[in-house]
């Protein structure tokens, strides 16, 4: 059998439509070969889905794809340009070091992007090696895994790989290569960078590509651009809600990282939040708290409300009647994404149907427990199973007690019965999440001494988060207190 003939056996079926729009969205570009290359892990499941041959992806023809070595038939590199506001401010940005290998068109005839991260520099890299370290993929792989199967959508991770070659960054780093899987990567930034830097006959042909990719149901609509941004505030309000409802927070909610499928994008300093604070804030350049748990869902509309004003001349000829239209629709994803907040947040208390002090019930059980600084994850899974657990303040109090009460009476007024209500809310309240410390923990094993056992036994248990098995245990008590408080990295 021939190498090529190997790499074809794999399953990869590429087609490239970016490549086909203007050139002024992308540059085409082959990944920078490494040294060494080898596989560290591979995502079986997902290789399956994609139609892809996971016995085949670890030959070493199959590594050397994924290490950027070799190109893949079919596949036709690229690095997508995009901009964005980083923390409020506007820059030209792009792929500086993760290049559009090709998108792979599935068994159920469905379009994802494949993507190399790491893959070396671009015309987009500005200072960067466009290289990326060890540590932060293997965090985007675990993280993005566990997103997945929390049912939250996300980008996906493949493989990754070790280049054999160090990275410097504070200190000197083993080298990697993520392989990551997307619906696509457009980005408000995307088309941020189009309406700055193309035309309105670009603007026009990325917007009509981006509905027949993303939103075929409605592009035969009579104001299509129109409809396309609707449609993109209703993902958003999604995402962002199921974000608030297990704690998760991105930690740099640019605008380059919103992806205009809906999915989570961009694993860097995200985190999942242990005790509960709308404050929270893990990221160590958020030093004023803009990306705080909290302020996601403002963020989002923020975000929102820049990818309107791109359209803004696709949307109606006459200016004014334009930011009319986009006002009108920005101002709806407030109360979509409270709407799915609040349908989230009843489902976690078992409550089927709809009363008026719903909200008031929810807000004081959240108050409390930021006033006791309880756990989020593990409030929502003892109230699953009616438990109270004694190291934990809140359920102790006199307060909790009479809301307990309160909650108790709320559910005694739905028809559906307490079996009904406690499968609700097993399948709405996770056993675990991934602790920053076990996260932490197997990032240490895998970086610093080549460990990748305990890495694999946390995907694992992440695989299943609502199960609520004895084996999950051990992976559901936050991280012992500390004077310290727990920071993430970007990891560029």
């Amino acid at each position: 059998m021939t190498e090529q003939k190997a790499i074809i056996d794999t399953g990869w079926n590429f087609d490239n439509s970016y490549a086909r729009l203007p050139e002024i969205f992308f540059t085409r570009l082959n990944p920078t070969p490494v040294r060494s290359p080898k596989l560290i892990i591979l995502n079986n499941s997902l290789a399956a889905s994609l139609g892809l041959n996971a016995q085949a992806l670890e030959c070493n023809d199959s590594v050397a794809v994924f290490a950027g070595n070799r190109i893949p038939e079919g596949a036709l590199p690229l690095a997508q340009a995009y901009a964005g506001h980083q923390f409020g401010h506007f820059t030209m940005l792009g792929d500086g070091r993760a290049l559009l290998i090709g998108e792979q068109i599935t068994p159920q005839g469905e379009r994802v992007d494949i993507q190399l991260k790491g893959s070396g520099r671009t015309p987009y890299s500005r200072g960067g090696d466009g290289r990326a370290a060890l540590g932060p993929m293997l965090r985007e792989y675990i993280i993005s895994e566990a997103m997945h199967a929390l049912g939250i959508a996300t980008t996906r991770s493949l493989a990754v790989v070790t280049t054999g070659e160090p990275v410097i960054r504070e200190t000197e780093l083993p080298g990697a290569i993520l392989t990551r899987v997307a619906a696509s990567h457009l980005r408000v930034g995307t088309f941020q960078y189009v309406s700055r830097w193309g035309t309105v006959d670009d603007l026009r042909v990325l917007a009509d590509y981006t509905l027949q990719r993303h939103y075929p149901e409605v592009d035969a609509d009579e104001n299509r651009y129109l409809s396309l941004l609707q449609e993109v505030i209703k993902r958003q309000a999604v995402l962002i809600a199921k974000w608030q409802l297990v704690g998760f927070i991105h930690g740099v909610m640019n605008t380059d990282n919103m992806a205009i499928s809906g999915e989570t994008i961009d694993y860097g300093p995200c985190a999942f939040m242990d005790a509960y604070d709308p404050a929270t804030v893990f990221s160590s350049i958020d030093i004023h708290g803009r990306y705080a748990y909290g302020n996601q869902p403002h963020i989002a509309a923020w975000n929102l409300a820049r990818f309107a004003e791109t359209l803004l001349p696709l949307l109606h000829e006459d200016e004014e009647q334009a930011v009319k239209l986009a006002e009108d629709e920005i101002s709806n994803f407030a109360e979509s994404f409270h709407r799915n907040w609040l349908t989230g947040m009843r489902a976690k208390l078992g409550i089927f149907n709809e009363e008026p002090e719903d909200e008031s019930l929810i807000e004081g059980l959240l108050s409390m427990m930021q006033k006791y600084r309880a756990d989020y994850t593990n409030t929502f899974r003892a109230l699953t199973f009616d438990e109270k657990p004694e190291d934990m303040a809140l359920f102790g109090t006199a307060e909790f007690a009479q809301w307990h009460e309160q909650w108790k009476e709320r559910l005694s007024r739905q028809q559906e019965p307490k079996d009904s209500s406690q499968q609700l809310m097993r399948s709405r309240n996770p056993a675990l999440i991934p602790r920053n410390h076990r996260v932490e923990e197997a990032l240490e094993a895998a970086v610093e001494r080549g460990d990748y056992s305990v890495m694999e036994r946390l995907l694992d248990v992440l695989s299943r988060p609502y199960a609520h098995s004895p084996e999950q245990a051990d992976y559901c008590t936050p991280a012992a207190p500390s004077n310290r408080p727990y920071r993430t990295f970007c990891g560029t």
